[in-house]
């Protein structure tokens, strides 16, 4: 079993930066990828960003490149998720994924489905 623990979440203005960490714990004994999920009120989860084990490898969304960065830290079983000029369309609760079998890119791709493990979510919020 792995847990995942999201954090950072908060309220924001339009335009801010925030950043979110996630930590892995439990038997993360394998290379997995990790990713970022979002769930906006009254509409189905999305994907954000994904990033396979060795960090040189990653995948986004169109809605956040340019914007959002993600990275990791093995030696701390940590994703992060860097977030940049900020829009009220960006409020939504964050989930992080992590996954042994997949890409980043398939993580993205298959829109999260088949994801082995889910984080319990953090809310961003993006309002003046």
């Amino acid at each position: 079993q792995v847990q995942l623990e999201e954090s950072g979440g908060g309220l924001v203005q339009p335009g801010d930066s925030q950043g979110l960490s996630c930590v892995a714990s439990g038997h993360t004994f394998r290379t997995y990828t990790m990713g970022w999920f979002r769930q906006a009120p009254g509409k189905e989860r999305e994907f954000v960003a994904a990033i396979g084990w060795s960090g040189g490898s990653t995948y986004y969304a169109d809605s956040v490149k340019g914007r959002f960065t993600i990275s990791r830290d093995n030696a701390k079983n940590t994703v992060y998720l860097q977030m940049n000029s900020l829009k009220p369309e960006d409020t939504a609760v964050y989930y992080c994924a992590l996954d042994f079998k997949t890409t980043a890119q398939a993580m993205g791709l298959r829109r999260g489905n088949g994801v082995d493990y889910w984080g319990k979510g953090t809310l961003v919020t993006v309002s003046s």
